[in-house]
């Protein structure tokens, strides 16, 4: 039997984006049913979120969330959200492929850097970062926010004094 090769998908659609929702989950349980996700998806595609997928087949091995951003700590730079291998695909070399992947994109888009954030508890996760090249240069400090009910831009506006 042959095995298709494993190749790069940007994924586009909605469609594209529902087939790696069980990939997703398994980085983020949290997302909630299949429909949340796709839901999100559309909301952060529209502000440049990117997903790109290594697929074989109708399989999804492995995925990264990315988009472009620019601040004043590293310029312009290409940040990584999401990066994970189907658990029972890993250690094959789909992450390295995916993050040498995200390295090339983020040269063609002009940034300056690769960034992203990894729990504190996610020691291989860290292992393997480290084997290619990433170094760990901040820890990101964070605590939850209440929203207020019907909180939106204008809303923000007007809490933000001087803006």
């Amino acid at each position: 039997m042959n095995v298709p090769a494993a190749r790069f998908q940007r994924i586009d659609d909605e469609a594209q984006a529902r087939r790696c929702y069980p990939l997703m989950a398994q980085l983020r349980p949290q997302l909630g049913p299949e429909d949340a996700f796709a839901a999100r998806w559309r909301r952060l595609a529209e502000g440049g979120y990117r997903l790109v997928a290594l697929v074989q087949g109708e399989c999804v091995l492995a995925l990264a969330g990315y988009r472009v951003q620019e601040n004043l700590v590293h310029g312009r730079f290409l940040y990584v959200d999401d990066l994970v291998t189907d658990a029972d695909a890993r250690r094959a070399g789909h992450g390295a492929w995916l993050l040498n992947r995200l390295k090339d994109e983020a040269r063609l888009l002009g940034c300056e850097k690769l960034v992203l954030d990894t729990p504190l508890s996610n020691a291989l996760g860290h292992r393997f970062y480290f084997r290619h090249g990433l170094l760990a240069t901040a820890l990101r400090f964070s605590t939850p926010i209440q929203c207020l009910p019907g909180g939106d831009d204008q809303t923000e506006q007007q809490a933000l004094p001087g803006a």
